[in-house]
């Protein structure tokens, strides 16, 4: 392509141009293009699974199979066709390379992972993920923006500079990601590829006054000044860069995969890549009748499968396979009935893929429990919070201090330990001590009893229900090293499905009780 494509503004009122594949009339005031600059020289790649994925047809619980064909008759893959992880749970049989990422220790899995009273809205869901605000919060900015807010204050006045030439992050894609929105601008540079970065030419000059079109004028040409100053480090870099590994034909989600491979090797300092994937809200035909392990759904996860394998090995073959984590998400799960057009509705939580060659082979997190009493509309409970996996990977991966967390996430929560050290392959940081609890009886016709052991600290109870909302919290607080008993009361509350939620350090249970009657 020519290093220099202009499109020609001779007047304001030429616009809308193209900055990166964006209108700049698509874009608030506060949408500059950012860069980043960082001590080390780690990415994180977050591929967001757009429609809600039913994580019970990609990680399946092979100890849950009289449930699941009791709730899925239509939808339940065969068992002799999962592809196990281990002897409890397995992955949909289009997903052979993940599993072969798992054998090789490149992959954990985190179980049921959502948030406290769950919004099954597709565009409210979004905004509560890349926000990591609670359910009932509404805000503005992006976990990964406030955390680049923490780093540089005043941003995007003085950027690009000699320091920091290159994007904070890139966004591969039409729109640029919410998730790196920061209090002034967002951090993200959005492009499809190579031939959709534009070098565009400056407008005129802005007069020398204090007027609303002196000042508008002059915002758009220093925008303009920074996303050429961006785009001529991407370009540089798409010169520099190249693949080694073949990438699967046909692969919306490996194409992209593969530019952030390319970026990375050609010397990008861009620090997070999002990417994405639609297709997941499969409220109908999610298989082929008759064939449950094939129909739209096994396309999709075979499509993630192939890309994030590809992608993984491409790192190794480049040496850059040390500084590459990447992670899924989708807005939620789906209800653990199938519905009766051969397809799922939204849900609650679901699991997530970390991968790279820096993680913990594991599965962290238990099975959901799948009776066969399921309350209408019930989704799989949730055992992690999302901002958890956000924790993890700003201090285990990026580096990041306790405080700026806190401020990127408002509060303290669990660090999964699925980051592991590179220089010391043995290392034994991701010890998750098992909480041990019972609930009896169950079924029970309005207060059953909890008794757990715990190892001592302090321990949270919640209880919630089957849509995943938080009805109370039975217990914050610090507990002796021991066995305890507490008496859960159900006596205000209809007959149905019930979850206690219990979590202490880096530990978590969710259990299961049924009220009749």
């Amino acid at each position: 392509m020519k290093r220099r494509q202009f499109i020609q503004t001779g007047s304001l009122v030429s616009l809308p141009i193209l900055l990166g594949g964006l209108e700049i009339s698509a874009m608030s005031r506060s949408s500059l293009f950012g860069i980043m600059g960082s001590d080390n020289d780690r990415v994180l790649v977050l591929i967001q699974l757009n429609g809600g994925n039913d994580g019970l047809n990609m990680v399946i619980p092979l100890d849950q199979y009289s449930g699941l064909n009791a709730a899925r008759p239509t939808l339940v893959i065969p068992e002799n066709k999962v592809l196990r992880l281990n002897e409890k749970t397995g992955l949909h049989p289009s997903m052979t390379g993940l599993q072969r990422l798992f054998a090789e220790e490149k992959l954990a899995v985190v179980q049921s992972v959502g948030y406290p009273n769950q919004n099954r809205s597709h565009f409210r869901s979004t905004d509560i993920w890349t926000s990591a605000s609670a359910a009932d919060e509404y805000i503005s900015t992006g976990w990964m923006g406030r955390y680049f807010d923490t780093q540089f204050p005043g941003f995007p006045e003085a950027y690009p500079n000699a320091d920091y030439p290159d994007p904070f992050a890139i966004t591969l894609g039409n729109l640029v990601s919410e998730t790196c929105q920061g209090s002034l601008a967002n951090y993200s540079f959005s492009l499809t590829g190579e031939s959709s970065v534009r070098l565009v030419e400056e407008t005129v000059a802005a007069p020398p006054d204090s007027s609303c079109y002196s000042q508008e004028l002059a915002f758009i040409k220093t925008t303009i000044q920074q996303s050429n100053a961006y785009a001529s480090k991407v370009l540089s870099s798409f010169d520099k860069g190249n693949n080694q590994a073949i990438y699967p034909a046909n692969n919306r989600l490996a194409d992209q995969l593969k530019v952030v491979a390319q970026l990375i090797s050609g010397g990008l300092k861009t620090k997070i890549y999002v990417v994405n994937l639609g297709g997941f809200d499969t409220h109908a035909n999610q298989v082929l009748i008759g064939e449950p392990e094939n129909g739209a759904h096994a396309t999709l996860l075979q499509t993630i499968s192939d890309a994030v394998t590809a992608f993984t090995d491409d790192c190794a073959q480049l040496g850059i396979q040390d500084r590459v984590v990447g992670m899924t998400f989708s807005e939620f799960g789906r209800q653990i009935k199938a519905n009766n057009s051969y397809g799922t509705d939204h849900g609650t939580a679901a699991p997530l893929f970390v991968f790279g060659h820096c993680v913990h082979k594991g599965i962290f997190g238990d099975n959901p429990d799948i009776s066969r009493e399921i309350a209408p509309q019930e989704g799989v409970p949730m055992q992690y919070d999302f901002r958890s996996v956000y924790a993890s990977l700003l201090i285990d991966w990026l580096g990041a201090k306790d405080e700026d967390v806190r401020t990127s996430l408002f509060q303290d929560f669990q660090k999964i330990p699925f980051v592991r050290d590179c220089a010391s392959p043995s290392s034994t940081d991701n010890i998750v001590h098992e909480i041990s609890a019972t609930l009896a009886p169950n079924p029970c016709q309005g207060e059953t009893l909890l008794s757990f052991e715990h190892r001592g600290g302090y321990l949270r109870i919640d209880l919630m229900d089957a849509l995943g909302s938080l009805l109370k919290t039975l217990s914050a607080s610090q507990w002796e090293l021991g066995t305890h008993k507490i008496s859960v009361s159900l006596h205000d509350y209809p007959a149905g499905s019930y979850f206690l939620r219990l979590t202490a350090g880096n530990s978590v249970k969710t259990l299961k009780c049924i009220k009749i009657g």
